[in-house]
C-alpha cells in the first residue's frame, strides 16, 4: 500500500502512455519516458507525482508545487514552476481523473469489502435463498442476505450486511455495499451503492383526514438505470402507482431524499441533503446543490442548475440557472439580495444617526 493512500498503485506510467490515455500529445520538447509513478493534490505532491490547477482559488499554490506533472488551463501555464511540466488541457480535473482512475484501478470498483473471494467455504456465513439466481463470479460476503426470485448479475459483489429482498434484480459488475438494503427494485449494469443505501422501502403515502391518517399502499417499484451512483445513507422510496425511476449515468451523494414517484434524467447530480419530493421530475444534466429542497409534483427542466441551499417551488425551465428560498432565476435573487442589504445598512446608518443626534 502506498504510504497515505488506501490503494496501491497499479503500474507506473509513461508520459506517452499519459498521452495514449488522454488522447493529447506529449508537450513539446518533453521526454515522453518520463514516469508518472502516483497523483497527489496541488499542495502535497512530489517529484513524480502529477497533480491539477482547475480552480482559481488554488492558484497560489501553483508556483510551490513539485509535482512533476500539472494539469492546468493555458492562462495558468507561464506560473507553473520550472521543474514541473505544464500539460495545457481545457479540463484539467478530467484529465487528473482519468490518470488516477488509471493508477488506482482498485479504486473504481471495490471488489469486496472484507478482503476475500466468494469462497464456497464461505457461503454459510450468508444466506442465498435457493431460488436466486446468481451469475458467474458474484461475490456476496458474510452476513449478507439474498431472498427468494433475487437475479444478481456477473461480476457483482453484495458486500457483508446487504439485504436484497424478493424479486430484486442486480445487473452486472455492481457494487452493493455494507448494509444496503434493496427492495422492490430493479438495478442496471455498473451501479454503485454505497454503505448504509436503502433502496426500494415505502414512500410516504397517507390519506390525511380528521380521523387519522391512512396508509396508502405502495405499489410501484424503483428502477436504477446504468452506471448510476449513490452515496452512503441515501434514500430512495419506490413508487406509489408508478415506478420511481433514475436514470442512467446519473451519481447523488450522501444523505439525499428520493420520494415516491419521483422521475431523475440521464447524468443528472444531486449533492449532499439534497431532498426531492414525491412525483417531482427532473430532467437530463441537471445539477442541485446541496441542502436543497424541490417540492412534490414540478419539473426542472433538462440542464437546469439550483443553487445550494435553496427551495424550488414551482417549475424550472431548462437550462435556467435559479437559487434562493423560494428559488428563482438568479439575477433576480442576486439583485433582490443586494437590495436588502442596501437597505439594512442604510436603516444601520439612519439609526446610528439617530442615536448621535439625541446624543448630541
Amino acid at each position: 500500500m502506498s504510504e497515505g493512500n488506501s490503494f496501491s498503485v497499479a503500474a507506473e506510467m509513461s508520459l506517452e502512455q499519459v498521452s495514449v490515455l488522454l488522447g493529447d500529445g506529449v508537450p513539446a520538447d518533453v521526454d515522453p519516458t518520463i514516469k508518472i509513478k502516483n497523483v497527489k493534490a496541488l499542495d502535497e505532491a512530489q517529484i513524480g507525482d502529477a497533480t491539477f490547477l482547475d480552480n482559481l482559488k488554488y492558484a497560489d499554490l501553483l508556483k510551490d508545487s513539485k509535482a512533476s506533472l500539472i494539469f492546468c488551463k493555458k492562462r495558468f501555464a507561464k506560473n507553473v514552476p520550472e521543474t514541473a511540466i505544464a500539460w495545457i488541457t481545457p479540463n484539467p480535473y478530467h484529465a487528473y481523473a482519468r490518470l488516477a482512475a488509471a493508477l488506482y484501478p482498485g479504486a473504481m470498483f471495490a471488489k469486496n469489502t472484507l478482503g476475500m473471494c466468494d469462497r464456497p467455504s464461505q457461503r454459510e456465513f450468508c444466506y442465498i435463498h435457493p431460488d436466486a439466481v446468481l451469475e458467474d463470479d458474484v461475490t456476496v460476503e458474510p452476513g449478507a442476505s439474498v431472498g427468494a426470485d433475487v437475479q444478481i448479475g456477473n461480476g457483482s459483489v453484495i458486500s457483508a450486511g446487504a439485504v436484497l429482498g424478493r424479486g430484486v434484480s442486480v445487473g452486472r459488475m455492481c457494487h452493493i455495499g455494507p448494509n444496503v438494503s434493496v427492495q422492490h427494485s430493479i438495478i442496471g449494469n455498473h451501479v454503485i451503492l454505497h454503505a448504509g443505501v436503502c433502496v426500494g422501502q415505502d414512500g410516504f403515502g397517507f390519506a390525511m383526514g380528521p380521523e387519522g391518517h391512512l396508509k396508502v399502499p405502495q405499489i410501484g417499484r424503483v428502477i436504477i438505470q446504468d452506471s448510476v451512483e449513490i452515496g452512503a445513507n441515501s434514500c430512495v422510496d419506490r413508487g406509489t402507482n408508478r415506478d420511481t425511476i433514475i436514470g442512467e449515468g446519473t451519481k447523488i451523494d450522501n444523505q439525499v431524499q428520493i420520494g415516491h414517484n419521483v422521475t431523475i434524467g440521464r447524468h443528472c447530480v444531486l449533492v449532499g441533503h439534497v431532498a426531492i419530493a414525491g412525483s417531482a421530475k427532473l430532467g437530463d444534466f441537471v445539477v442541485i446543490g446541496g441542502k436543497t429542497g424541490v417540492i412534490g409534483h414540478v419539473s426542472v427542466g433538462n440542464g437546469a442548475q439550483i443553487a445550494g441551499v435553496s427551495a424550488v417551488n414551482g417549475d424550472v425551465p431548462a437550462g435556467a440557472r435559479w437559487g434562493g428560498m423560494p428559488a428563482k432565476p438568479l439575477r433576480e435573487w442576486f439583485k433582490e439580495v443586494t437590495l436588502l442589504s442596501q437597505l439594512a445598512n442604510k436603516d444601520v446608518v439612519a439609526i446610528q444617526k439617530s442615536d448621535k443626534d439625541e446624543a448630541d
